[in-house]
């Protein structure tokens, strides 16, 4: 392809993205003066933001109501408490929150109050005190749709339906400077220059075959991987306890309403409950299902005692060891509830009693006490065409949020100037995060980023030629993979090349890993990359956008896989969401697989682990270091003031 069937735009900032942390940037930047500004998306209905939510998602704030005493301090040392997080930018995430949360208010998101106008709150995990508010099963959705509405409103370009294939870079890949993408609409490919460029495209969704991201959701890490930017804690991610036909995530109410666990054969022949197989205590099975409500995240210290992260290792051992089918059922009661043919709460523990008879919901079935419980979560299934009065769900334990991504500072600027990642794709998250805290991080980051950009005088990008021209190496690079897929040869299956990297990711990379499985994993993923590095010939040119999506889903995949290696390596201890097998270790319960013995130890959440792709050598480099400690920040007003004025705080 010629010069000129490539499409040019020229802005002062570019924002890949159009969900929740997209929008939020882009508003604040039109906010702050900037008017020569765009949205460019993959698709503007698709991303985990619009198309994901739980029973009661949650955004996690400032305290702002009843008794409880708060502190923007105090709520940044529950964020570094959990271990891997830089203190300067959990200092920024508390600061942000309150000034992020009214603006998502002002826009029309209806997070609720009491009848005097507090923003009353409830407890969500890892938090010590009430922080967490919820709009109900949608609230990203809702944040979105509004973010979205100002957008449009303010006039701000969004470019529909643009892939982006290539981070832009100058000053020998130093500094961000625009965007290569593949214009799906036409089919073509359009060059972005820009004097920043705003990444927001979530996690990397793509990885997993049992995953809890909507469809839509792929990622776009491996663009930046390529590009040089530096990855920060990839080895941390949530895993929990999802349905797979309709992605959703089964916490809260969800098991608070005791569903009965079933396994069945791929079949569907011998169905029957499994849990009390390996479960002592028909006491401790049942509180087990309550407190996944609260516990939905797998945590693998929750696994001795018969805790609640058990049933994630049950339901894993059943699916990938037994080769069976797992679904819940909220039509029947557990059998540990019927003893005598009759519902019998007397064996719940005190909290869940407490719990269900406040709620008004000692009823008869699962699906009884989930209606009075929260009726919108039946209702979210409805929507999708599943009656959980009538139909069992089958579930898995799905990937759900990487709480790494790309390493930035507390102005959310990567290593890479210039490059700003904002929302799940920045790795601003440690090991133990608080519920909810990812949405309040991507408003915040959008902020941050907007202040920093604003406060400095960029100047314009080249013009169309001259900026073709300086980054013609990098836009030929893109067009020969491209014009690959036009080559003459046999055509390969993208789909299926797909799924078998998502397996792949799934069966080594998930919640349950090993030393030997990350590197049988590692040798796959570069065989896969080796043979279809060039040799990538399509059936129909049509499948290029994701061709392009397995290309970056490759790169990304062999950084995470690297990373997780080097840890298992370095540490070798369980934590955050993950086990780690050791064979010659302790198993946490008698009657599960081996390869749930796992070593004992105490994780070092005092150091953070950083990995660099180079592209040059297709290997990865990485290096720990220790978390940068809480900032004492000026708190004498008449300083303050005087460098807020000067925009010292921006430099």
């Amino acid at each position: 392809m010629e010069n000129q069937a490539i499409g040019f735009y020229r802005y002062h900032t570019v924002i890949v993205g159009s969900g929740a942390a997209g929008y939020n940037a882009a508003l604040r930047l039109y906010e702050m003066g900037q008017r020569n500004i765009a949205i460019v998306t993959e698709g503007k209905n698709l991303g985990t933001s619009r198309n994901t939510g739980s029973d009661k998602q949650t955004y996690y704030k400032l305290s702002l109501g009843g008794r409880e005493r708060d502190s923007v301090e105090a709520m940044a040392r529950t964020l570094f408490e959990g271990g891997c997080v830089d203190g300067d930018i959990a200092y920024a995430e508390a600061a942000g929150s309150v000034r992020s949360f009214f603006h998502l208010v002002e826009l029309g998101v209806p997070f609720p109050t009491n009848e005097c106008g507090e923003y009353v709150g409830y407890k969500t995990d890892h938090d010590p005190l009430s922080r967490g508010t919820s709009a109900g099963p949608y609230t990203s959705k809702y944040m979105t749709q509004a973010l979205e509405k100002r957008a449009q409103a303010y006039g701000i370009p969004i470019h529909d339906r643009h892939l982006a294939v290539k981070l832009l870079t100058s000053d020998g890949g130093k500094r961000a400077c625009g965007v290569m993408t593949l214009d799906q609409s036409r089919q073509g490919f359009c060059v972005f220059a820009a004097q920043n460029v705003i990444w927001a495209t979530g996690g990397e969704a793509g990885m997993y075959k049992s995953s809890v991201y909507p469809y839509g959701q792929s990622g776009g890490s491996g663009v930046l991987f390529e590009a040089g930017a530096l990855g920060k804690n990839l080895t941390e991610s949530q895993y929990g306890i999802a349905s797979t036909r309709f992605r959703w995530n089964l916490s809260g109410s969800f098991q608070q309403a005791l569903p009965r666990y079933l396994s069945a054969n791929p079949d569907g022949s011998d169905e029957r409950e499994f849990l009390m197989d390996t479960f002592q205590s028909a006491q401790k099975m049942i509180n087990a299902v309550f407190l996944k409500g609260y516990q939905w995240p797998f945590d693998p210290r929750k696994i001795e005692g018969e805790g609640s992260s058990l049933i994630d290792v049950l339901i894993y051992q059943e699916e990938f060891i037994k080769g069976r089918r797992i679904y819940i059922d909220y039509t029947r009661n557990p059998a540990v509830l019927e003893p005598a043919g009759k519902v019998d709460f007397s064996i719940l523990s005190q909290e869940a009693e407490e719990y269900l008879r406040n709620c008004h919901a000692l009823l008869e079935t699962p699906f009884e006490r989930l209606r009075a419980i929260n009726p919108a979560a039946i209702q979210v299934y409805l929507d999708h065409g599943i009656d959980l009065s009538a139909d069992r769900v089958e579930i898995s334990v799905c990937a759900q949020h990487n709480n790494g991504g790309i390493a930035a500072d507390c102005w959310w600027e990567s290593g890479i100037s210039h490059l700003f990642p904002v929302g799940e794709v920045n790795g601003s998250h440690g090991v133990y995060r608080p519920g909810g805290s990812a949405l309040n991080a991507g408003q915040v980051g959008g902020l941050r980023a907007a202040e920093r950009i604003t406060h400095r005088d960029d100047g314009q990008a080249p013009e169309r030629e001259e900026f073709l021209s300086l980054h013609e190496a990098e836009i030929a690079q893109v067009l020969r993979f491209a014009q690959g897929a036009a080559a003459p040869g046999p055509a390969i299956d993208v789909a299926q090349e797909l799924d078998a990297l998502r397996r792949r990711m799934s069966r080594f990379g998930a919640f349950i890993r090993s030393e030997q499985g990350a590197e049988e994993a590692l040798r796959e993923n570069r065989r896969q990359w080796s043979r279809l590095k060039d040799s990538h010939a399509l059936s129909d040119l049509r499948l290029l956008p994701a061709l392009f999506r397995l290309r970056d889903l490759l790169t990304a995949q062999y950084v995470y896989l690297e990373a997780i290696a080097d840890y298992i390596r370095h540490s070798g201890v369980s934590r955050s969401s993950y086990l780690i097998h050791d064979p010659q270790g302790e198993l946490p319960h008698e009657g599960i697989d081996e390869c749930f013995r796992s070593s004992a130890g105490r994780p070092e959440n005092g150091m953070i682990q950083e990995i660099r792709y180079r592209a040059e050598t297709e290997t990865c480099e990485t290096a720990w270091r220790p978390v940068r400690p809480m900032p004492q920040p000026e708190q004498w007003f008449e300083r303050a003031w005087r460098k807020f004025k000067a925009g010292e705080f921006y430099r």
